[in-house]
Order: structure tokens, then C-alpha cells, then sequence
């Protein structure tokens, strides 16, 4: 939640290649305070069936930029698993690995601002907003 002091960020993925909620996408946060600081680790969490990650860290005050880090490589491989096993012809198929192993957005932030940013995901290509 965010403060007079601080600002808050949400997230959420729609994997788009299925119109569905990206389930298990592992998401850090980082933040930092001004263009020329060190990033800071805040921790992360996992998008849940809905596709939402509602348990991300607090950003601390004097925040002015954020960076959230997609791990989008897992969700792909269990995606291209899961595939596999319902089409066992596609077994051999040369389509391993995820073209975006990982999607990193970076964003400036006001105090007192919330900040809801979703990721429209698909095998090859992503886009993003600022949601509300």
C-alpha cells in the first residue's frame, strides 16, 4: 500500500498465445533512489492461477525507480512440457527454450502513487502498461 511517503507496486501476466492467467512466473523487485544509485534487492514472490502476485515486498521511502524482473524461461519450459505430453509428435520438435527467458521493466515512481504494471506475454514477444 502506498504512503504519502512512499509508493506501491502490483503486477499481474496474461500469457496471450492462450488468453489465459501465466501461472508460476517467479517476479523480484528491486528499487532504487535516483538515476545514479545501486539497486536494491527487495525480495519477490510468484504470479498465483489468477496470475497475480499479491505478496510483493514494500518499496522503501525515497524510492524513485523500479525494476521487475520476469523469470519467464520456467513458465515457457513447463508451458512446452505440459504441450509435449498432450502431443507427443511435437517430442521432437526443435523449439526448446523460451526466445524471452526473462523480461526486466524498469519505471519511475511517485510517493504516494500505486503503480499496477501488467505483462502481456507470449512465446515472442511482450508488451506492458501502466495499469490502474
Amino acid at each position: 500500500m502506498s504512503t504519502e511517503t512512499t509508493a506501491s507496486v502490483s503486477t499481474h501476466i496474461l500469457d496471450t498465445s492462450i488468453g489465459r492467467p501465466a501461472e508460476g512466473v517467479a517476479i523480484s523487485l528491486a528499487a532504487r533512489a535516483g538515476s545514479n544509485a545501486e539497486w536494491q534487492a527487495l525480495g519477490g514472490s510468484a504470479t498465483d492461477a489468477d496470475g497475480r502476485c499479491k505478496d510483493l515486498p514494500a518499496l522503501p521511502e525515497g524510492t524513485t525507480h523500479v525494476r521487475l524482473d520476469f523469470e519467464t524461461e520456467g513458465y515457457f519450459d513447463k508451458k512446452q512440457a505440459d504441450a509435449q505430453q498432450d502431443a507427443p509428435a511435437n517430442r521432437d520438435s526443435d523449439t526448446t527454450g523460451a526466445f524471452f527467458p526473462e523480461v526486466a521493466i524498469t519505471f519511475a515512481v511517485k510517493p504516494g502513487e500505486h503503480y499496477h504494471v501488467p505483462l502481456l506475454l507470449n512465446p515472442f514477444g511482450y508488451s506492458v502498461y501502466r495499469g490502474s
